[in-house]
């Protein structure tokens, strides 16, 4: 294993064209997770780029070429002697030893917890980065984030071989049970969705227990490739379903549902900026920090919106709501109404607000 790690403190890393996310590393110790294609290895190589060459070691920990007992008898020593200050795992996995180093950076799916190591937790791209990565601000932009979604590398991506670039993508990330649930809620998105129902749908093409497809659920739930949102104040309920980027639509379901699809759009942007909403019958997202509704209705209609309304009225009495933020495509305005604030604006302005 000494050849071997020597051969990764040699290499030299490299990088694309780098643009800056939100999130951002520093001198500290971090667990890094995130879904495939959501840009932790580049953010990573980015921030050990500004160090001194020979102060930090990466390694991919999916290299075949590991021995992993040897790997883990050779790694302190080999850390110790070449004074290694910054420690780089990537696809990194309990059963690697890490060494006692000044900078440990542990790259994963799926979130490993340790109470020494600062957690993050990356996304795709959000709307606001979108525009960033593709120096798109005109009337077009908003057009071409449905079509590629938040996977920074999509840009570079041909449109003919989009779907199969993420098929291969997922395929490779995930185990064949994941990569089936995952494709069945491509389906059903923004819609109420149980593990137990996921299980009474796939064992009719396929030979599925029960228990090993709740695992399956579990560690999508996990890892990030999908979300799920509680009704409020009933959390044994029955939750809705969304992907963990809208891009997977399209490349895993031919099924068309543009308002489900919105309304998944508009659950990412809540979820990277960190929002705790709820639903609700009838409400999509209610946030009580702001005692404020949140209502997706791409092609708004005022007779159609006031319809919507009307049948919420007792959900913004209950609960005191301020105000309403109805989400279109391009439509926006307010509408005057006895209980709340109502205000209808196209998403591109809403995603890039305060």
């Amino acid at each position: 294993m000494q050849t071997l790690l020597e051969e990764f403190y040699k290499t030299d890393l490299v990088i694309e064209k780098f643009r800056y996310r939100k999130l951002y590393i520093d001198e500290e110790s971090y667990q890094l997770s995130g879904i495939t294609q959501s840009g932790k290895t580049k953010l990573v190589k980015n921030y050990l780029l500004s160090l001194k060459k020979s102060s930090y070691l990466y390694i991919n920990c999916a290299d075949v070429r590991i021995e992993l007992d040897a790997f883990n008898d050779a790694l302190p020593n080999y850390c110790l002697q070449n004074k290694i200050n910054t420690l780089v795992l990537d696809n990194f996995d309990p059963i690697f030893k890490f060494a006692n180093v000044s900078q440990l950076i542990l790259i994963s799916q799926q979130p490993y917890h340790y109470d020494f190591l600062k957690s993050i937790k990356l996304y795709p791209l959000d709307y606001e980065e979108f525009l960033a990565f593709e120096h798109k601000y005109d009337s077009t932009a908003l057009k071409h984030f449905f079509q590629l979604g938040g996977f920074a590398h999509m840009s570079k991506v041909t449109p003919d071989e989009r779907h199969n670039y993420i098929q291969k993508s997922l395929d490779l990330a995930l185990e064949p049970q994941e990569f089936e649930i995952l494709k069945y809620a491509a389906k059903v998105i923004a819609q109420k969705v149980s593990p137990f129902s996921i299980y009474e749908r796939l064992k009719l093409n396929m030979k599925v227990s029960k228990d090993k497809l709740y695992k399956s659920y579990d560690a999508l739930v996990q890892k990030g490739y999908l979300h799920e949102l509680a009704k409020l104040e009933h959390p044994k309920a029955t939750k809705k379903l969304y992907l963990c980027d809208i891009s997977l639509k399209s490349a895993l379901s031919i099924a068309k549902n543009f308002g489900r699809l919105f309304e998944n759009m508009i659950f990412l942007e809540l979820l990277k900026n960190g929002v705790v909403c709820f639903y609700d019958e009838a409400v999509e997202f209610y946030i009580p920090t702001n005692d404020e509704v949140i209502l997706t209705i791409p092609f708004a209609q005022e007779s159609a919106l006031f319809k919507k309304i009307e049948s919420i009225e007792a959900f913004l009495f209950t609960y005191q709501i301020k105000k309403v933020t109805v989400i279109t495509m391009n439509k926006e305005g307010t509408i005057n109404h006895p209980l709340s604030e109502i205000i209808m604006i196209p998403f591109d302005i809403w995603a890039l607000g305060d």
